[in-house]
C-alpha cells in the first residue's frame, strides 16, 4: 500500500501494539524512581520536598519537550525517527540515574531524561491518527497510551523494582529498565513506515494553533490534563511513601498493592476509550473523573482487608482509561486532525508543567508541613474539580455524532 492510503488492518494492529510497548517501556522508566523512593529516600536522605522535586524535574522537561518536538515533528512532517532516537536516549538516561550518588546528579538525571521522553507520546498518537481508520481512533489511541504504560509501567514496575532493590539495590533497577527500549527502537525503525506526511482526508485549509485553542473542547481538555496528571503524579510520589510508612505496609506488599493500578489501567486502555467510542467522550470523561475519588478515601479511610483495599484502587484508578481521551482523541476531533501531535504535546506539555511539576513540589511541602495524608487530599480535590470541567466537554466521537445529526435530519423538529 502507498503513502496517503490507509494502512491494512494487520499493521495498523501491529503499529498500535509497538507503539504501546514502546510507550510502556518508557513509562517503565519513568515510575520507576517512584517505586524505589522508600530506598533511595533513606540512602540519599532526601526529604519529602526533595521527593516531589525528583518527581516534578522529570515532568517539567518532559513537558517542554513534548511540545517542542511534537510541533517540530508536524512541521517537518516526520515521525518514526524521532521515536527512534528519543528512546534511545532515555535508554542512556536511566543508566546516569542508577549512578547518581546525590540529589543533584539523581534530578538532573530525571531532567534530561524528561527531554528524551517528552516527544515519544505526541508522535506515537500522530502516527496513529494518521495510520488507524477513524472509527477506531479512539480503542487505538487508548490502548497505545494506556495498555503498554500501565501494564509496565504500574503493573511489573512496582512488582520488579521492588523486589530487585529487595534483593540487590536500587541502582540495579534503574540499570534494568534501560534495556528493553534498545530492542523496542530497533523493532520501531526495522518493522514501522513513516506515516503520511497529510491524512488523506482532509483537504481542507489547516486550522492554527490560535484557531485550536479558541474550541472550548481543547481548552478544557487542558485543564482536565493539568488537574488528571496532577493527581497521577502525587499519586505516584506519595503512594508508597504513605502506605509503607503511615499504614505500616511491607515494601513487597506496597509493591503489589501499587501494581494493582496497573491491571486497573491495562484493562481500562482496552474498555473506557471502547465505551467512549460507542457512547460518547463526554459521558465517560464525567463518570470516571468522578470516579477517581474512592482512591484516595479508600487509602484514608478503609481499615480492613488489604485485598479489599487492592480492590478500592483497582476501581479508583479507573479514571487512567480516559487520558488518551483528554490527551489527544477528543482534542484531534475536534479541530484538524494534523495538528494531532503539536496538541497532543500542548495539552500533555500543560499538564505536565502545571500539574506534574508544581503539584508533586505542593504536594512535598503539604506533606512536609501536615503528614503524608495531605497528598491524598489534594488528590480528592483535583478529582473532583476534573470532573466538573468534563461536564462542559462538546461531545466529539465520530459514530456518536453523526448519529445524532442523522436523528435531527430526520427529526428536525
Amino acid at each position: 500500500m502507498t503513502t496517503g492510503t490507509q494502512r491494512s488492518g494487520r499493521y495498523q494492529t501491529w503499529l498500535v501494539f509497538l507503539l504501546s510497548l514502546n510507550f510502556g517501556i518508557v513509562f517503565f522508566d519513568r515510575n520507576a524512581t517512584n517505586f524505589l523512593m522508600p530506598f533511595i529516600q533513606p540512602d540519599l536522605g532526601f526529604s519529602n520536598k526533595q521527593v516531589g522535586l525528583v518527581s516534578a524535574a522529570l515532568s517539567l522537561t518532559w513537558a517542554i519537550s513534548g511540545f517542542m518536538v511534537g510541533n517540530l515533528s508536524d512541521r517537518m512532517g516526520v515521525k518514526k525517527p524521532v521515536v527512534v532516537i528519543a528512546t534511545v536516549l532515555f535508554c542512556a538516561c536511566s543508566f546516569v540515574s542508577g549512578a547518581a550518588t546525590s540529589f543533584l546528579m539523581l534530578i538532573g538525571a530525571r531532567l534530561l531524561m524528561g527531554v528524551a521522553e517528552g516527544g515519544i507520546m505526541p508522535i506515537s498518537h500522530s502516527m496513529i491518527v494518521n495510520e488507524v481508520s477513524p472509527e477506531r481512533r479512539g480503542l487505538a489511541m487508548g490502548v497505545g497510551q494506556n495498555l503498554g504504560s500501565n501494564l509496565l509501567g504500574s503493573f511489573v514496575a512496582p512488582l520488579v523494582l521492588v523486589w530487585i532493590a529487595t534483593h540487590l539495590g536500587w541502582r540495579e533497577g534503574f540499570y534494568l529498565a534501560a534495556v528493553p527500549g534498545l530492542f523496542t527502537a530497533a523493532l520501531v525503525w526495522f518493522t514501522l513506515r513513516e506515516p503520511p506526511k497529510d491524512a488523506p482526508h482532509e483537504t481542507h485549509e489547516r486550522v492554527t494553533l490560535k484557531q485550536a485553542f479558541a474550541n472550548r473542547n481543547v481548552r478544557l481538555c487542558a485543564g482536565i490534563s493539568i488537574l488528571l496528571v496532577s493527581y497521577l503524579v502525587v499519586t505516584w510520589a506519595f503512594m508508597p511513601l504513605y502506605l509503607t510508612k503511615v499504614l505500616g505496609l511491607a515494601p513487597d506488599t506496597m509493591g503489589w498493592l501499587m501494581a494493582t493500578l496497573g491491571i486497573s489501567a491495562g484493562v481500562t486502555s482496552f474498555v473506557v476509550p471502547a465505551i467512549s467510542d460507542a457512547i460518547g467522550r463526554r459521558p465517560v470523561l464525567i463518570f470516571f473523573s468522578f470516579l477517581g475519588v474512592i482512591l484516595p478515601l479508600g487509602a484514608l479511610f478503609y481499615t480492613g482487608s488489604v485485598w479489599l483495599l487492592a480492590a478500592i484502587f483497582f476501581f479508583g484508578w479507573g479514571l487512567n482509561g480516559i487520558f488518551p481521551l483528554f490527551m489527544a482523541t477528543i482534542p484531534s476531533e475536534s479541530v484538524d486532525p494534523r495538528l494531532a501531535a503539536t496538541l497532543t504535546g500542548i495539552v500533555m506539555g500543560l499538564g505536565e508543567v502545571l500539574g506534574g511539576v508544581f503539584s508533586p513540589i505542593l504536594a512535598g511541602v503539604a506533606a512536609d508541613s501536615w503528614g503524608l495524608t495531605a497528598p491524598l487530599w489534594i488528590m480528592l480535590g483535583l478529582t473532583i474539580l476534573a470532573g466538573i470541567l468534563a461536564l462542559g466537554l462538546v461531545e466529539s466521537a465520530p459514530g456518536v455524532v453523526a448519529r445524532r445529526t442523522g436523528r435531527m435530519a430526520v427529526n428536525p423538529g
